[in-house]
C-alpha cells in the first residue's frame, strides 16, 4: 500500500481530469448497492452530447458574433459570470465539472481577445482579477455521501486546473488559495426535496445531469413510494415509469415562469411504450413542456470496469417553445449523431407534432383481428417438459401420452426449442385420479398458487387443473413473439397449428389471414413497431395493447392490393419451409438471412407500401411520419368525439 501510494505522489496529475473520480467510485462501489440507486458514469464524449446542445454551442455562437467588439466581450463574461447550474442527481459531479470546465474556457478564449487590446495599450494587468466565474455557481444534489464530498473536492481540482490554464496564457501565477468558494452539493434525496433550498429558480439557468438508470419493474419499495408521491396527480399508469421520470417532473414543476433549460440523460424507454403515454402526455398537458433538442438511442458508454449496458438518449427540454429544435440521429447506436434541424421534437423524437399513442383494448381499425396473450400456466412448471421428461414421464403414465401437446413460448419459436405442456384440463377427473404422477402435479400446482401473495393467483388455486389465462384457437391462428432482438430487420412471426400451444410469452390473433401476416411482417408494421413499441435493453418487446391496436391499417385497399400481399405472405412461407435444419433465430439473423429470403420479404415490403400509398419513403423518418399523420386520421374522430 505505501508503495503505491508514493506511485501515485510520482504520478503527475495535473493533466487528469477531476471527472475520473466519478469512474474510480464506480469502480469501488458494491454493485448491488449501485445497481440499486441507478449509479452510473458518463463519459466526457457523452456529457457533451448534453451541455453543447443545452447552453455551450449557444454562448459559443454568440462569441463568435461579438469577439470583436471589446465592449461587448464584457458585458459577455458578465453574462457568463451570472450564469448557474444544477445537477439534482449529481453523483460525483462529473456534469457540473465538465461545465464548469468549459465555462472557464470560453471566459479565458474572451480574457485573451480583451488582454491583447489592454496589452497594445501599456496598461498593466493584474491577472488573478481576471475570471469572475467561480465554482459557487454550480449546484448539485447527491443522496450518497461519499460521491457527494467527491464532487465538491472534484470542483475544486478543476478550478485548480484551470486557474493553471489562466496562468499559463497570462504569464502570472493564479492561485485561489485559501479556498473561499465552494460549489453547493447538498448530500439529500432530490425527489423528498424542494430544489428552491439549493438554489432559488429564479437564479437558476440551467438544470442537467444523468439521474438514476432504474426501471419500471427494479425500483425499491421506497423508491416506488418516492414515484407515487411525486406523480400523485397521475390517475393512472405512474407506476409504469421509470425512476428517472420523477426527475423529470420535479424539473418541469421547478422551471415554471422562468427560462431555465433542462437537459438529462435517460434510459430510452421513456421515449417508447406505454411511459410516452403517461409522462410526455401529463409534462406536456400540464407545464407546457417542449422538447428544444434530443438525442436519439445511442449505447451509453462509462470509463469504469463492469459499466452498465443500458441504451440512451438525451431530452433538452424548457417550458417555453423556440422556433428551430436539433435533433441527433443516430445511423449505428455505437457511432456518431447527424445532426436534423427539426420544426418539432414529439416525445418519441421524431420530426412530427406532439402526439402520445396511448393503450387501446382493441383496434383502432375496422376489421381487424383481435389479438391477446397466449396462455399463462402459473403452474412453478409442474405441466412443462423437456421432450427427454416427457418421453421419461409417459413411460410411467402411458396413459397421459394423449394429453401432451407441443408448447410455443418465444424462445421455442425463435430457437426452435422443443418443449411440451400437459394439458390436464383436457382429462376428465376419473382420468386425472387413475394417474398418480399427474394428480401429484395437480397438487403441486394448487399448493404453489395458495402460498402466492397475489390475490388473482390464490384464487385460480380452487382450479388447479386448469391454466391461470387460457387461449385454445379453434384453427390455424398467428403467433408474435412478445421479445424480439432489435438486431433482426422483421420480428419473426407465423403461423401455428391449432394443436399447438402458445404461452404468454407470446400474442396471438386468432382468426389472422395471409393478408394480416403479410401486413404483420412487413417494414411498415416493423417500423411502427421500432418507434411506438417499449424496449427490454434494446430488444423490442410488442404489445398489443400499444402496438397492434393502435397500428394504423391501409385505407380502402382494394381486392387486387389485397391478393399481391397474400401472395407475397406466402412466399415467405413457403421458402422458410425450404430450411428445415434453421430455426427463425438463423433465418432472420442479419448475417445469416438467405438471400431469397431477404428477396421474398422486399417484394412482400413494396406490396404492403403500395397499398397505403404510391409515395417511395426516402428514409425511415418519412415512413413513420407518414404512418403517425395515418394514426390521427383514425384517432382523431374518436378524441373529438370524447371531448
Amino acid at each position: 500500500m505505501r508503495r503505491a501510494l508514493l506511485d501515485c505522489c510520482n504520478f503527475d496529475w495535473g493533466q487528469i481530469s477531476p471527472a475520473i473520480f466519478g469512474s474510480l467510485f464506480q469502480y469501488v462501489a458494491n454493485e448491488k448497492i449501485r445497481r440499486e440507486f441507478g449509479e452510473h458514469y458518463t463519459t466526457e464524449k457523452n456529457i457533451m452530447k448534453t451541455i453543447s446542445p443545452l447552453f455551450l454551442d449557444e454562448l459559443r455562437n454568440e462569441f463568435e458574433r461579438i469577439k470583436k467588439n471589446i465592449s461587448k466581450l464584457k458585458e459577455f463574461q458578465i453574462k457568463l459570470s451570472k450564469l448557474k447550474f444544477l445537477d439534482p442527481a449529481c453523483g460525483c459531479g462529473n456534469f457540473l465539472i465538465l461545465a464548469y470546465k468549459e465555462m472557464r474556457k470560453l471566459e479565458i478564449e474572451v480574457l485573451k481577445i480583451i488582454h491583447n487590446n489592454i496589452e497594445n495599450e501599456g496598461i498593466f494587468l493584474d491577472a488573478s482579477t481576471l475570471s469572475i466565474i467561480d465554482v459557487d455557481n454550480f449546484y448539485g444534489i447527491e443522496i450518497n455521501e461519499f460521491p457527494a464530498k467527491i464532487a465538491e473536492v472534484a470542483m475544486w481540482l478543476m478550478d485548480h486546473q484551470m486557474n493553471m490554464l489562466l496562468s499559463e496564457n497570462f504569464g502570472q501565477l493564479i492561485q485561489r488559495i485559501p479556498l473561499k468558494k465552494s460549489a453547493t452539493i447538498k448530500n439529500t434525496n432530490a425527489l423528498t426535496l424542494d430544489w428552491n433550498n439549493v438554489i432559488n429558480k429564479s437564479d437558476a439557468s440551467f438544470i442537467l445531469g444523468n439521474p438514476p438508470f432504474v426501471g419500471a419493474r427494479m425500483k425499491s419499495s421506497e423508491q416506488s413510494k418516492e414515484m407515487a408521491h411525486i406523480f400523485s396527480d397521475v390517475k393512472k399508469g405512474a407506476m409504469d415509469l421509470d425512476y428517472v421520470s420523477a426527475w423529470y417532473k420535479k424539473a418541469s414543476e421547478f422551471i415554471q415562469g422562468t427560462k431555465i433549460k433542462v437537459g438529462f440523460v435517460s434510459t430510452n424507454s421513456i421515449t417508447q411504450g406505454t411511459q410516452v403515454g403517461v409522462l410526455w402526455n401529463h409534462l406536456m398537458g400540464k407545464y407546457n413542456i417542449k422538447i428544444h433538442f434530443a438525442h436519439k438511442t445511442f449505447e451509453w458508454d462509462s470509463e469504469a470496469s463492469g459499466k452498465a449496458h443500458v441504451h440512451c438518449v438525451i431530452i433538452g427540454f424548457a417550458c417555453f417553445d423556440i422556433p428551430v429544435k436539433r435533433l441527433f440521429d443516430y445511423d449505428d447506436i455505437k457511432g456518431e449523431a447527424h445532426e436534423i434541424v427539426a420544426k418539432n421534437i414529439n416525445p418519441y423524437l421524431i420530426n412530427f407534432k406532439d402526439l402520445f399513442i396511448i393503450s387501446q383494448s382493441k383496434p383502432i381499425c375496422y376489421n381487424v383481428p383481435q389479438i391477446v396473450l397466449g396462455n399463462m400456466a402459473n403452474d412453478n412448471g409442474n405441466f412443462l417438459f423437456s421432450r427427454e421428461d416427457m418421453d421419461e414421464f409417459i413411460k410411467k403414465e402411458p396413459k397421459s401420452k394423449q394429453f401432451f401437446y407441443r408448447w410455443m413460448g418465444s424462445q421455442n419459436l425463435i430457437q426452435n426449442i422443443e418443449r411440451y405442456v400437459l394439458l390436464v384440463g383436457k382429462m376428465l377427473p376419473n382420468e386425472v385420479n387413475e394417474m398418480p404422477l399427474v394428480k401429484e402435479r395437480v397438487q403441486n400446482v394448487r399448493e404453489f398458487r395458495l402460498k402466492s401473495k397475489s390475490k388473482p393467483t390464490i384464487d385460480i388455486a380452487e382450479y388447479p387443473r386448469k391454466f391461470h389465462i387460457e387461449v385454445f384457437p379453434e384453427k390455424e391462428y398467428l403467433i408474435i413473439p412478445r421479445v424480439s432482438s432489435e438486431r433482426r430487420k422483421y420480428i419473426p412471426i407465423g403461423f401455428l397449428d391449432k394443436d399447438v400451444i402458445a404461452s404468454d410469452s407470446c400474442l396471438i390473433v386468432p382468426n389472422a389471414t395471409l393478408y394480416h401476416f403479410g401486413v404483420l411482417t412487413s417494414i411498415m408494421h416493423m417500423t411502427w413497431t421500432k418507434y411506438v413499441c417499449g424496449r427490454l435493453k434494446s430488444d423490442y418487446t410488442y404489445s398489443g395493447n400499444i402496438v397492434y391496436n393502435n397500428f394504423p391499417w391501409a385505407k380502402n385497399i382494394s381486392k387486387t392490393q389485397t391478393e399481391k400481399i397474400e401472395h407475397q405472405a406466402k412466399l415467405v412461407l413457403d421458402i422458410r419451409k425450404k430450411y428445415t435444419a434453421s430455426s427463425l433465430a438463423d433465418l432472420y439473423d442479419p448475417n445469416t438471412m438467405p438471400a431469397d429470403l431477404l428477396k421474398a420479404h422486399a417484394e412482400l415490403d413494396r406490396a404492403v407500401d403500395a397499398s397505403y400509398t404510391k409515395t417511395t419513403f426516402k428514409n425511415e423518418t418519412e415512413r413513420i411520419a407518414f404512418l403517425f399523420e395515418l394514426y390521427e386520421e383514425y384517432t382523431n374522430p374518436l378524441i373529438s368525439g370524447s371531448n
